[in-house]
């Protein structure tokens, strides 16, 4: 599978199986595993990986409409049908990719306000080395935006570039991912802030090499064309936000050029409690409806 080929052409979406930390236990209550059943964290990741092991191996999920998925990194080490993770999707014609952010740091943190900074990651390159070896495609990270502030937003896209130019240097594709807050006020105006501190980076994009880019689906339609059409831009995805499934849908299908990669829009109606068949079904029309939107 030629993986690059693949992401920039391919008629289908990237599925966000990457919740980690404080957001499991939260995707565990939505799946039907409550908090009772688990004790410890290698208990909930256990679960977890229970639930994203049946998504994997369910067969809508390589019916070629789901072109990449997002691994976090426990997820990427286990293993899915007595193969890595990575390997299983790759088997599946699907590309890998991993999560590295190591979480937010809190709202103005660096006299930056409205929009909150990842915070370090100090053992990046290896994780990288570690990945690239699994046969990961790229990466992803997010920091968030929340008010229409130009100093943050600016810092925001600066930290994001650093950080995929890291990535770049370690033979893999940043997906970089400056969230905007669909609860933000004011956010047309902040996301066109956002496109142009993008642009104004772009330019840095060594020779020869892509990133990718992962937002919020904006208020105005089309807002990203001229991104989607960069040449050192190698897809741009849109996250789901909070919105459901039918919402972002919607509003996706108004972007052109512009393919999914939802987390909640995937999984929100999937539980522990289905039967093979009833979750198959499930899961197999989230994937129709989310394809359909980011293929029209």
């Amino acid at each position: 599978m030629d993986m690059k080929k693949q992401i920039a052409e391919g008629k289908g979406f990237i599925a966000a199986l990457d919740q980690s930390g404080g957001s499991t236990p939260k995707a565990l209550r939505g799946y039907g595993v409550e908090d009772h059943e688990w004790s410890g964290d290698d208990e909930m990741f256990g679960k977890i990986h229970e639930m994203r092991s049946r998504i994997i191996t369910s067969p809508c999920f390589s019916n070629g409409k789901v072109i990449g998925a997002i691994l976090f990194e426990k997820t990427m080490d286990g293993k899915v049908d007595g193969k890595t993770t990575p390997q299983a999707l790759i088997d599946r014609g699907i590309v890998p990719f991993i999560k590295i952010d190591k979480g937010l740091e809190d709202e103005g943190f660096g006299g930056f306000g409205g929009v909150q900074l990842m915070k370090p990651m100090p053992d990046l390159d290896a994780l990288l080395k570690r990945a690239k070896g699994l046969g990961v495609f790229g990466t992803k990270e997010r920091s968030v935006i929340n008010e229409a502030n130009a100093e943050g937003i600016a810092a925001i896209v600066k930290q994001q570039f650093e950080i995929g130019m890291q990535v770049l240097r370690n033979g893999l594709v940043p997906m970089l991912e400056p969230e905007y807050s669909i609860k933000a006020q004011g956010r047309a105006e902040g996301e066109k802030m956002l496109k142009d501190e993008i642009l104004k980076l772009l330019p840095t994009v060594p020779e020869g090499e892509q990133i990718m880019l992962k937002l919020s689906i904006p208020v105005e339609a089309n807002l990203y064309a001229e991104l989607i059409e960069h040449p050192k831009v190698l897809a741009v995805v849109a996250l789901s936000g909070g919105y459901s499934t039918e919402e972002a849908c919607e509003k996706l299908a108004k972007n052109k050029g512009m393919i999914a990669s939802f987390s909640r829009g995937l999984l929100q109606d999937l539980r522990a409690q289905q039967s093979d068949d009833e979750f198959d079904d499930t899961l197999s029309a989230a994937i129709d409806l989310i394809h359909a939107a980011s293929v029209a």
